[in-house]
């Protein structure tokens, strides 16, 4: 049976932080708030919580996870930037936006599309998501919390409880959440394309400066 913490949604308590973080270190499924959904994480490069994962949503081998990042630092290990991708990802995070980049070696070969050799990249503007970040010191390796047959993200934790306290290790409860996902750009060919519309405004992708 999973754990389920009450989490404050803007100050989050450090004890229960601490708490997640020792969960996913020992190769827990979580469940946490992000700015534009919930969304399940695990540690990077884990594979059994990966496929715990997969199972869950029913996922095949061509999805793309999506490493979640403290900041623009972190991205750079994982992912291949140049100056014109650094400076459009700087003026849009912390915020719900997905970006698709060129993986670096540092990503496990299983969270990169198998043909091109991308990987998902965002830092979400939520205090939770980043407290957990912070305390983990390492990306999460994440996607959106979509149940088979749903379009939309869970959003009510209560709800999250009643289905997935069997399948995964911790809930966060941080508030009601989003019911839409990010938005998602891909930079792995130089001009930016919207591949996803969700709640971050596409607009600037689309007409950029």
């Amino acid at each position: 049976m999973s754990q389920f913490f009450q989490v404050h949604p803007d100050n989050p308590q450090p004890r229960l932080i601490r708490q997640a973080v020792e969960i996913l270190k020992s190769g827990g499924v979580i469940v946490y708030p992000t700015d534009s959904s919930y969304a399940l994480g695990c540690l990077i490069g884990d594979k059994t919580a990966v496929e715990r994962i997969r199972r869950l949503r029913r996922l095949d081998e061509k999805h793309n996870f999506t490493l979640v990042c403290r900041d623009l630092s972190e991205i750079g290990v994982f992912a291949k930037v140049d100056t014109a991708a650094f400076r459009l990802i700087k003026s849009h995070t912390p915020g719900p936006y997905t970006f698709i980049l060129n993986a670096t070696r540092e990503v496990p070969r299983m969270l990169m599309h198998p043909k091109r050799r991308t990987i998902g990249i965002r830092i979400p503007a939520n205090p939770v998501a980043l407290a957990l970040l912070e305390q983990l010191g390492a990306p999460l390796m994440s996607t959106s919390l979509i149940l088979p047959g749903e379009e939309l993200p869970m959003s009510d934790p209560y709800e999250m409880r009643q289905i997935l306290e069997h399948q995964v290790d911790l809930i966060i409860d941080g508030g009601f959440g989003g019911m839409a996902a990010s938005t998602v750009i891909s930079l792995a060919d130089g001009e930016p394309e919207v591949i996803r519309e969700g709640c971050g405004d596409p607009e600037p992708f689309l007409n950029p400066a």
